[in-house]
């Protein structure tokens, strides 16, 4: 027998083994304190995975599979740019990379909306909102000027986590734990009492997981695709034709 039309290549396989020891490399780093092999190993992480979502899915790949590298790109610059500033400037650029992340996100899974939480389940949407205003609610004393970008980036990020379970329930867990992870960051940015052990580590612990989650889900619904459109095309052929409007209307 063949080898099945939809199984993972070979190079999709080694760009997710390439993700997989980036991500290692880069906690390992964390817990260490080497901090140039962690800037460094955190540059590979979305580029291996964007190299994984791009060889495991097949052209024409889609609005979906477009938008997800779009995002997957935007992150890499949030992972990327803040280790070349300082201070505000950092937190700043990390801010804006991955609004946009979020932005694409958003993009991404909106056509799916009519099967997401906000449609089949709108009680559901309560504890999103509610994650959302206790964020906010939560960080607002100490955010000053940065109050109203951190609502809006709230917004999207939450925005994107509802619109990822149209996509399946393992996009809505990526989702889900992308949320976690920005929020880990925001309240140990922006809530002076905040201390938790091994901050780094659960912020890219979280972030990885959620990336990686969302990154397998839209290969899936690429493949599903995929696999209907073969017996959608024989269905059609299989159907007699119909024929042209102005034919019938001429010589019928």
């Amino acid at each position: 027998m063949g080898r099945a039309p939809f199984e993972l290549s070979v190079v999709a396989r080694a760009w997710a083994a390439a993700f997989l020891l980036a991500g290692l490399v880069h906690l390992g780093a964390l817990v260490a304190g080497a901090d140039t092999v962690a800037d460094v190993s955190q540059a590979l992480l979305m580029p291996a995975l964007a190299g994984f979502v791009a060889t495991a899915t097949r052209w024409p790949r889609g609005h979906l599979v477009r938008w997800t590298l779009a995002a997957l790109g935007a992150s890499w610059l949030g992972d990327s740019l803040p280790a070349l500033l300082e201070g505000d400037a950092s937190f700043l650029a990390m801010v804006g990379c991955f609004l946009l992340a979020q932005v694409a996100y958003v993009v991404a899974f909106a056509p799916h909306a009519r099967s997401s939480v906000a449609y089949r389940r709108p009680l559901g949407l309560v504890a999103y909102a509610a994650v959302l205003v206790g964020l906010v609610a939560w960080c607002a004393p100490h955010a000053g000027a940065m109050l109203v970008p951190v609502a809006v980036y709230g917004g999207c990020l939450v925005a994107m986590a509802v619109l990822s379970t149209g996509v399946s329930r393992l996009a809505g867990v990526g989702g889900a734990v992308f949320v976690l992870s920005d929020s880990l960051i925001a309240l140990d940015h922006f809530v002076p009492g905040w201390h938790l052990p091994g901050q780094d580590v659960w912020v890219m612990v979280t972030y990885l997981v959620g990336q990686a989650l969302i990154a397998v889900a839209v290969v899936r619904a690429n493949r599903a695709v995929r696999r209907a459109r073969p017996v959608t095309e024989r269905a059609a052929a299989a159907r007699p034709a119909v024929p042209d409007n102005v034919v019938a209307l001429a010589f019928g």
